[in-house]
């Protein structure tokens, strides 16, 4: 058996190409999925990947969350299948509250782009299982709106749970509550984080690691993660 992740396209989406290689280069099928879909084309997991959706009008991921695709998504996720929002994609997740908190700009109001260390502090996640809690990773980082933020009740409420996923090491890049990185839902099929994996993932294009420059393939494991899993319970 084959996984089959199905990666999502929005008008203003880039890095879906990325994401799509991602999946492919983990062991999985790659299927395309568009804003106007009406079905998930029988996927077993799916990523919404980076980019500014819809020129990011409104707010970052506001709009996008009334594509029919994410309709799907939705009644997907609250059933149990594993979802993964990078950058934009966990912008989206919160704007249709599969995940708590919203984004806003950067504190610095500058757009941000460098190789990001983050702790692993969650790895029993559909998304996080290869990894070891308080693993420490470099994973690439762009982006302007990647502030995490919400309310002390809520922050509380993920720290207590356990579902603060990845946290900011050695700095903060942009301003987030308690440096947090990326989040999961309670049932931790669905995780958000701001960093990008899809862009480590293949050695020769990645971050510098600590043995050679851009060797770095940090990011492989959240696919890798989610695909062994899913084989699992098939």
């Amino acid at each position: 058996m084959t996984a089959r992740i199905g990666v999502v396209t929005f008008p203003g989406t880039l890095d879906d190409r990325d994401a799509s290689r991602a999946v492919r280069l983990a062991g999985a099928e790659a299927v395309e999925l568009f804003h106007a879909d009406a079905d998930l084309k029988d996927v077993d997991a799916v990523v919404l990947p980076g980019g500014f959706s819809y020129g990011d009008y409104l707010r970052a991921g506001a709009i996008s969350r009334f594509a029919p695709i994410m309709d799907k998504v939705v009644d997907a996720a609250n059933g149990g299948m594993p979802v993964l929002g990078i950058c934009n994609g966990f912008q989206v997740l919160t704007e249709v509250h599969l995940l708590p908190g919203s984004m806003i700009k950067n504190e610095h109001l500058h757009f941000i782009c460098r190789d990001q260390t983050l702790r692993v502090e969650n790895a029993e996640t559909s998304w996080t299982t290869e990894y070891q809690d308080g693993e420490e990773i470099v994973i690439p980082l762009k982006n302007q709106d990647g502030q995490y933020v919400a309310d002390d009740y809520t922050l509380d409420q993920l720290e207590a749970e356990g579902r603060v996923a990845f946290r900011y090491v050695g700095w903060n890049p942009n301003g987030s509550r308690r440096d947090i990185a990326g989040i999961t839902n309670e049932r931790g099929n669905v995780v958000g984080l701001m960093p990008h994996p899809e862009h480590a993932v293949e050695a020769g294009f990645g971050p510098d690691s600590r043995e050679s420059g851009r060797m770095g393939t940090d990011g492989l494991a959240f696919f890798t993660s989610a695909i062994k899993g899913l084989l699992a319970t098939a």
